[in-house]
């Protein structure tokens, strides 16, 4: 949620961001609007609060002075302020309610260098990396090799648990896990502090990382329960610290975790096609940093850098993609998609999502930096996927497929597949 003194200290440009996004600006005035009238209402309260304490005093003056019938009249009064005041209050809460509902709607202060546009289609290639292969022999895409080598099974898959899960078999089990091994310990040396997060999560810490629109279209909520099974351990890890003031001299929290992660994915394109790309579960291991204000830009950079080493040492041919306004979640001051070349679709696909959420998130939960001079800020939170599993299977099944139809194994991962550098059938 944005910062109430920024939408009245800078409402133009609060108003201007809205537009960028392609969405009212009039919903400013109208947060200003409700602001005004709690404002001018909590100080008629405050008025009427002085009023009975200037009562008060009177009416123990009368009693004082044996004034019996002067004191009952002010006794009266002061039950008619006492009464004013509950009405006046109950007035201000209502106001408050729908001042921040209203707050709630709008979107994260835009990045200067976000560009603009309508929608995904036109996000912006900031940069590439990598080689993309060349192959000399009709390519299978990731499904064909998976099933070819009995390392995977979707149809049993589909039979125990619907469309959307898989079986993993085999070597392709095991490179799930080299993946895994291999992010633990690259992000360990970057120094960031691992956590393995629950899977379960209050609703009120989802609330607070995404919006009402994104619940309803991704979280499997627990029926009859105050809990939701994650999406992403970024929700949990952004929970981490709810509530609570820290040291300056604690920050920046640079933390990493591994979970499994659950969508629905109602509405997304493919999630009945059959492979990994798409899944109702999945395996990640995600970044997340809780900074300073005035560090989030550099840890945004650090973040990138992460995921683009990432990718380069399991040598995939990747791009990196500028979320423009229109297709920016509103929580997000800036978003870089990290994109991997799928040679069977000749197109990249999105596998790393980074975003500076800025103060947005945080200030719903109350998570506030307390300076050396005792001044306190809301810090800024920031996140961004060091990989997803099942994806990097694809690129890696589809970008080392060999003329044989087994598949190379990135060395990178060789320390972690027990001496398996190639994905073949088994005998």
């Amino acid at each position: 949620m944005l910062d109430i003194k920024l939408v009245r200290e800078n409402p133009t440009a609060v108003k201007a961001s809205e537009k960028k996004r392609n969405r009212n600006p009039a919903a400013v005035d109208e947060v200003l609007k409700l602001d005004q009238s709690w404002k001018k209402e909590l100080k008629a309260v405050e008025e009427l609060k002085h009023k009975r304490n200037v009562v008060s005093q009177e009416i123990n003056q009368a009693k004082k002075n044996k004034k019996e019938k002067e004191a009952a009249k002010k006794i009266k009064e002061m039950r008619d302020v006492v009464e004013e005041i509950k009405k006046r209050e109950e007035k201000t809460v209502h106001l408050l309610q729908a001042r921040d509902e209203k707050l709630s709607i709008l979107g994260n202060l835009l990045h200067p260098k976000v560009p603009a546009g309508r929608d995904a289609s036109e996000n912006v290639e900031i940069k590439t990396g990598g080689k993309k292969p060349r192959f000399t022999f009709p390519i299978k895409n990731h499904v064909e090799l998976a099933e070819s080598l009995g390392l995977a099974d979707f149809e049993r898959a589909a039979k125990v648990s619907g469309n959307g899960f898989y079986f993993l078999k085999g070597d392709l089990g095991v490179l799930n896990q080299a993946l895994l091994r291999f992010a633990l310990d690259f992000m360990q040396k970057k120094g960031y502090v691992y956590v393995e997060p629950p899977l379960l999560i209050h609703k009120k810490i989802l609330n607070a990382a995404i919006n009402a629109e994104e619940f309803a279209q991704s979280i499997y909520s627990i029926e009859g329960e105050d809990l939701a099974l994650i999406g992403t351990s970024e929700h949990s890890l952004l929970g981490l610290h709810a509530g609570e003031a820290l040291p300056e001299q604690e920050f920046p929290q640079k933390y990493f975790s591994y979970s499994m992660c659950f969508r629905k994915e109602i509405g997304s394109h493919g999630i009945n096609e059959k492979g990994l790309w798409r899944r109702h579960q999945f395996n990640k291991v995600e970044q997340f940093i809780f900074c300073a204000p005035e560090e989030s830009e550099k840890y945004f950079q650090e973040l990138l850098q992460n995921s683009e080493d990432i990718l380069q040492a399991l040598e995939l041919p990747y791009r990196v993609v500028e979320i423009c306004a229109g297709d920016l979640s509103l929580w997000k001051h800036r978003s870089y998609d990290l994109e991997v070349w799928r040679p069977t679709t000749n197109s990249y696909g999105e596998v790393m999502s980074l975003s500076n959420c800025t103060d947005y998130q945080a200030r719903k939960l109350d998570i506030k930096l307390v300076k050396n001079d005792g001044t306190r800020q809301v810090v800024h939170t920031l996140n961004n996927t060091a990989l997803a599993t099942s994806r990097i299977m694809v690129a890696i099944l589809e970008n080392f497929q060999t003329k044989e139809g087994t598949v190379k194994v990135p060395k990178v991962l060789w320390p972690y597949m027990n001496g398996i550098q190639e994905l073949k059938r088994k005998k």
